[in-house]
């Protein structure tokens, strides 16, 4: 199951938000938006380059440009929200919900490049330019979804009776505007009201503190290595990529394993000196816990606190109820029955897995009890052993740009995209490049993508996608811009970057929720592309992975770096015999998080000591001792960056669910590339964003409810009986 955050919407439905915080201000300055104002020499808000539809500037960016930008970006749609409020016409659809998905445009843009630069090119600058700015979102926020007089508007259009003649997808808007102006408080008193916007203020801060601490133990910490026998065992375009990463920090001569998740977990996995895996591995797991002045050990209590205190207010018993309300699970109970139901299986399997490695242990003489820096490293031995695979010869055929190249495959195929590079767009860094994507029936564009593959400073480590803009019809035809943004190790000049089959998955995962925003063909823009709940919006993500070892991919796009030959069927059936390998391992990592994540925020006003509470509840669930949370509270940026996951971590487990029941239907007819099943796909999932009820489109596509038994025979774990 793969780690990355994707861009998602808030409860706050005219607020655009990030990958990892909602963003938005309420300037101290008058908000009266002149034609000056927009006539401003400042490039964030002007109109993006006309080409392919528009495409923003990246090259000419200014960061501090940001926070006068946003100013103005808040002053134009405030206005505009006060026009909708203060219209004295009676409220019906298009004067009310359709306006209000009208406004915000200048601003939109402004935070599509605001965004990019916080996740992509972070530096001390850009941390002081942020600490002003996010605060001032959630008060605009706020300002709009506690305003009184327009959410009576949005209430009366949504309980007319002329509701029932507006189109399936209008319906559905006023559905979402109405109910998440009531989560985020529109009904409460004016007290309330106003204790609710204090404590988004402050979270918002807080959010912005815990992320910079993480991303400043992930750049400033590594692990540096100065004798060349402590590289045995580590593959060459790893010892590359370290001796890269020493010279950039002036340290010549040195190899350096940067403290982030594409650099550590290779190193684990392949150097032979047990110490150093020890030190690489400690140095990784207390991102955000070393008592220093990135520590974030006294910033969760205080977040979890204001969470406590916020869902009271809105009339939920905890942060976790209130999150998931409108989410699939529905509530917290559903979500923690069926990770409970996965976690004895997956335990039972981790137990066989860490037995296995300790026995291959004791045969070479090792004269070790396997420990969670060991675990990666002879799991691999286990894997040779067992299945006669070795990683590293997988490794040989599994070029970036060759399986960049499959994704476009497997989109054309699925979804008659087409994609062209071209090089008069604009990035924001000479890493990046761009693709214009059509739809290779009818010719039409269909959207921009970007790729930004590689780890550098200043970038926050994981995958992820994310949209610049969204695809919509409302303000004309409107063409989405997506991005894929990873942190593969660059190699040598030249060379082509090996990934791993782990790597590899990634990167068709990643794909999938590009293709999500893509196929988006939708009316409004809230509703469109990724706009759908958390615990549904990995489904399309973790849908795609299935594609990677399909022969169609393999033959073609698998090629050994060296000879161009398609990786043999031999090796190809040794990854398959082994594709329930480690199942134990990947699924615990994942389960415990998620655990600790929804038992967290089940705790209420609890006062919660951060070290105490993870090392309680663990030893509760009879965590292994062989491993960690794939994430550690101080470092658990999906749920304490933002709300975004907060409670929410459950959602990969209750996608892959889905997606294990959903590629059945593709093995049920005519194989992967079945042309019925794909369209059947791209009707009900893929181009419809968020305009049908989630559960709903699921059954339209699949014809029933999923079952968790695809999932547990994907795994390798016992299917439990449902009498």
């Amino acid at each position: 199951m793969k780690k990355h955050i994707t861009s998602f919407k808030s409860y706050y439905p005219i607020i655009m938000v990030s990958l990892i915080f909602t963003y938005g201000c309420a300037p101290k300055k008058s908000d009266t938006a002149t034609s000056s104002t927009m006539n401003s020499s400042n490039l964030l808000v002007q109109p993006w380059d006309a080409r392919y539809n528009g495409v923003p500037a990246f090259d000419k960016v200014n960061i501090k440009d940001f926070i006068p930008a946003e100013e103005i970006g808040i002053a134009l749609q405030r206005n505009e929200i006060n026009a909708i409020a203060n219209n004295t016409e009676a409220p019906n659809f298009a004067n009310t919900i359709e306006a209000i998905e009208k406004t915000g445009i200048v601003r939109k843009q402004v935070e599509a490049v605001y965004n990019v630069w916080t996740s992509n090119m972070g530096s001390p600058e850009l941390d002081s330019i942020q600490e002003k700015i996010e605060p001032r979102v959630a008060a605009f926020s706020d300002s709009v979804t506690q305003n009184s007089t327009l959410f009576k508007r949005i209430e009366a259009v949504y309980n007319s009776p002329e509701k029932e003649k507006l189109n399936a997808e209008q319906q559905r808007l006023c559905f979402k505007y109405y109910n998440n102006f009531v989560l985020a408080g529109a009904k409460l008193d004016d007290k309330s009201k106003a204790r609710v916007a204090e404590i988004n203020q402050k979270l918002a801060g807080l959010f912005t503190k815990f992320n910079q601490h993480q991303m400043a133990d992930e750049g400033d910490k590594y692990l540096e290595i100065t004798d060349a026998k402590d590289l045995d065992g580590m593959t060459e375009e790893l010892k590359a990529a370290a001796a890269s990463a020493a010279e950039k920090k002036g340290k010549k001569g040195s190899w350096i394993i940067a403290n982030t998740r594409s650099s550590i977990e290779p190193f684990l996995a392949s150097a032979t000196n047990r110490a150093l895996r020890e030190k690489a591995w400690r140095m990784f797991i207390s991102r955000g816990d070393n008592g220093d002045a990135n520590d974030n050990n006294a910033i969760i209590p205080e977040i979890l606190q204001l969470r406590a205190e916020r869902a009271k207010l809105l009339g939920y018993a905890t942060h976790a109820h209130w999150r998931l309300a409108d989410k699939m699970a529905k509530t917290p109970e559903k979500a923690m029955a069926l990770l409970e139901s996965v976690w004895t299986p997956a335990v039972e399997r981790v137990h066989e897995e860490v037995k296995d490695m300790q026995q291959l242990a004791d045969k070479e003489g090792a004269k070790i009890k396997i420990e969670a820096w060991d675990y990666r490293f002879y799991a691999e031995k286990v894997r040779k052993a067992k299945y006669d695979l070795d990683q590293n010869e997988v490794k040989q055929y599994l070029q970036l740009e060759k399986l960049r190249e499959g994704l476009f495959f497997v989109a054309g195929e699925l979804f008659n995209l087409q994609f062209t590079q071209v090089n008069d767009v604009p990035v924001f860094h000479p890493d990046v490049r761009v693709f214009k994507v059509t739809n290779k029936v009818t010719g039409k564009q269909v959207g921009m993508w970007y790729f930004d593959p590689y780890a550098r400073k200043g970038k926050r480590s994981g995958a992820w996608m994310t949209a610049y803009r969204d695809q919509e019809k409302l303000n004309g035809d409107i063409t989405t811009i997506v991005s894929n943004n990873c942190n593969f190790i660059k190699g040598k000049e030249g060379e082509p970057v090996l990934i791993s089959w782990e790597d590899a998955r990634t990167l068709f995962h990643e794909f999938g929720h590009a293709l999500h925003g893509l196929n988006s063909n939708v009316t409004y823009p809230m509703l469109s592309g990724t706009s759908v709940v958390t615990d549904y919006v990995e489904f399309p993500s973790q849908l795609l992975e299935r594609w990677l070892s399909t022969p169609e991919v393999l033959n073609q796009f698998a090629l050994h770096y060296k000879t161009g030959a398609p990786i043999p069927k031999a090796l190809v059936d040794k990854i398959n015999n082994a594709s329930k390998f480690n199942t134990g391992f990947t699924t615990v990592e994942t389960l415990s998080s998620a655990l600790v994540d929804m038992k967290i925020h089940l705790a209420g006003s609890e006062i919660i000591d951060p070290k105490k509470f993870e090392k309680q509840t663990l030893e509760e669930l009879k965590m292994p001792s062989e491993m960690v949370m794939r994430h550690r509270l101080p470092a658990f940026g999906h749920i304490f960056s933002s709300d975004g996951y907060s409670a929410g971590y459950y959602s990969y487990l209750w996608a892959e669910v889905l997606s294990a029941d959903a590629f059945a239907a593709f093995t049920e007819a005519g194989g992967a590339y079945d042309k019925t099943v794909a369209k059947k796909l791209y009707d009900n999932v893929f181009s419809v964003g968020g305009t049908v009820d989630e559960a709903t489109a699921y059954r339209n596509f699949r014809g029933h409810d999923p079952s968790s038994d695809a999932l547990m025979i994907k795994s390798g774990f016992k299917v439990v009986s449902k009498k």
